[in-house]
């Protein structure tokens, strides 16, 4: 599908094993902010929460997290991630691109407390920072669009 426009608007995901943070953000404005939390059910991801985010941000362009170890190295939930990534591809026909999201969830966790320590969020609001992580990961590509790798629907094996 290509890479994303330079001024694109993109929505971030950030995928674990039971709900996915969702945030925008704009490579126009250099910005990022959490929006959402979609909850992955038994019977799996949850298509429609996620068809009404995209109908309601319109973006140009996706861009998911690629969970490594601190070292590099693959772990379990890569391969959902990846998958999650063609599944997307797949289903809306905008550019997908995989960042590196290594240490965003302590980058999300920070924020959090710094918001909390200011009055602005509560310990119950802690389900969002699967969301503030999507706005992280969408962060770094804003910061270096170059090193993201573009999503193709031909599966692929992390190395």
């Amino acid at each position: 599908m290509g890479t994303i426009a330079a001024d694109a608007t993109v929505l971030g995901f950030d995928v674990g094993s039971r709900r996915i943070g969702v945030a925008i953000g704009s490579a126009f404005a250099l910005s990022a902010r959490a929006i959402a939390v979609v909850e992955i059910p038994a019977a799996g991801i949850d298509w429609v929460a996620l068809d009404r985010l995209l109908a309601e941000w319109r973006p140009q362009g996706l861009v998911v997290g690629d969970p490594l170890t601190l070292e590099g190295e693959d772990q379990p939930n890569r391969k959902r991630a990846h998958a999650f990534a063609r599944q997307l591809l797949a289903r809306y026909a905008l550019p997908v691109v995989l960042v590196d999201e290594r240490s965003s969830s302590i980058e999300a966790a920070r924020r959090f407390a710094q918001q909390r320590a200011a009055g602005h969020k509560r310990r119950r609001d802690a389900a969002s920072l699967d969301a503030v992580a999507a706005a992280v990961i969408i962060e770094r590509w804003l910061d270096a669009p170059g090193d993201a790798t573009p999503v193709s629907l031909a599966p692929h094996v992390p190395t």
